[in-house]
């Protein structure tokens, strides 16, 4: 869940909070609940049936749908990719890093972090570089928000306004990554996990989706108490920038570092993550074996597509500028694709899972609904900013 606080994430929120202040906060937070019932299902999902997200889509549905849902989670994965090296690019110019140095080390790593055979320690490692996204929480402390701004700016929601809209699309979209349900049930599968672990694998759910919203709250916050109240908000045009404009409203370079450790801690999670998930999800569709478990020539298409993807989409960003716009498109994209992941992964939860943790009766008809009111939001935003 840390990797969903990635750098597409963090632009989203500190535009957010530039442009329309505390605003967007309440939708922020309101997506917790469904954010943990969608990835619960997936828990549910990998322990009962040992099977990863597209395996089971291709066993209960067909190749056809199989093929469908693997194309819309490699077009999540490959404008996640994108946002995540534009933002290590950024940091890095930020101190005068070119992007020749930046994105081949931040590749080299990444291959690197995945090509031990070991699921635990690929784990480990994201678990360690994702830490540095807690810094946001000390970005927003540091930012000293005003409570009587945050709540009279929650009254006072400009629900006509085209460009406020797009970006509560964009929030949406940066919540629900078609590769975070793949991730999870793939990930479940391949630990091997059993119904004695399902609870605690809940309770890990639940905490992991608190955190993220929190975190990206706290962009949010530091943006709104800091480039919200002073005008700023038209002239962010990139991660670096974002960190910059906030440097000497939170206390110079220490609040500059600190900012910056956060993203890249965000956007190396993400890489991991997202990646993992295209190569789980086009090895479970295409058949070809894929585990974290198993050496690099013992599943040599698994490991390639995950480096083709890193690889591919560092090669793109070297020459691409860093625009938050493209960051924020992404997220809206995203958005778009939400229907078709939430609507195979309710399928499956109610076919596939053993009655008694089958999804049914009011929980399913809560889920749909709630799903159904945030997919709106998404598209009306969508659609509204285009």
């Amino acid at each position: 869940m840390l990797a969903d606080t990635d750098a597409g994430n963090v632009v989203t929120a500190a535009q957010a909070g530039a442009q329309w202040g505390y605003r967007l906060l309440p939708l922020l937070l309101l997506l917790v609940p469904l954010l943990y019932m969608l990835q619960e299902l997936t828990v549910r999902l990998g322990v009962f049936t040992g099977r990863g997200h597209g395996e089971l889509i291709r066993e209960r549905f067909g190749r056809g749908w199989a093929w469908l849902s693997a194309g819309s989670l490699a077009i999540a994965t490959i404008g996640s990719l994108i946002t995540e090296f534009t933002g290590i690019a950024g940091i890095g110019e930020l101190y005068g890093v070119p992007r020749a140095l930046t994105l081949p080390a931040s590749v080299t790593v990444l291959l690197v972090v995945v090509a031990t055979g070991s699921y635990r320690r690929t784990e480990r490692a994201a678990l360690l570089i994702g830490l540095f996204e807690l810094a946001f929480f000390a970005v927003a402390w540091a930012a000293h928000p005003d409570p009587a701004t945050v709540l009279r700016h929650a009254r006072d929601m400009p629900l006509g306004d085209r460009h406020f809209l797009y970006l509560a699309a964009a929030i949406v979209g940066a919540v629900f990554n078609p590769w975070m349900v793949f991730y999870q049930q793939s990930a479940v599968a391949d630990k091997g996990l059993t119904p004695d672990d399902c609870q605690a694998e809940r309770w890990d759910t639940a905490f992991g989706a608190v955190l993220t919203q929190l975190l990206t709250a706290a962009v949010l916050v530091a943006a709104a108490a800091t480039l919200g109240t002073r005008g700023t908000s038209a002239g962010l045009n990139s991660v670096g920038e974002i960190s910059t404009a906030l440097s000497p409203l939170l206390g110079g370079h220490i609040a500059q570092g600190v900012f910056s450790m956060g993203v890249l801690g965000a956007a190396m999670v993400a890489a991991i993550v997202s990646s993992l998930a295209l190569a789980w999800g086009i090895g479970e569709v295409a058949g070809c074996r894929r585990s974290l478990e198993l050496h690099p020539f013992e599943a040599r298409w698994f490991y390639a597509v995950y480096a083709a993807s890193v690889m591919g989409a560092a090669a793109l960003v070297w020459g691409v500028a860093d625009l938050v716009w493209l960051n924020i498109a992404a997220q809206v994209l995203n958005a778009f694709l939400l229907p078709l992941v939430i609507g195979f992964l309710v399928a499956l939860a109610t076919k596939t899972l053993p009655d008694r943790y089958r999804l049914r009766g009011g929980y399913r008809w809560v889920l749909i609904g709630v799903s159904a009111v945030v997919c709106g939001i998404g598209f009306v935003g969508g659609l509204a900013g285009s």
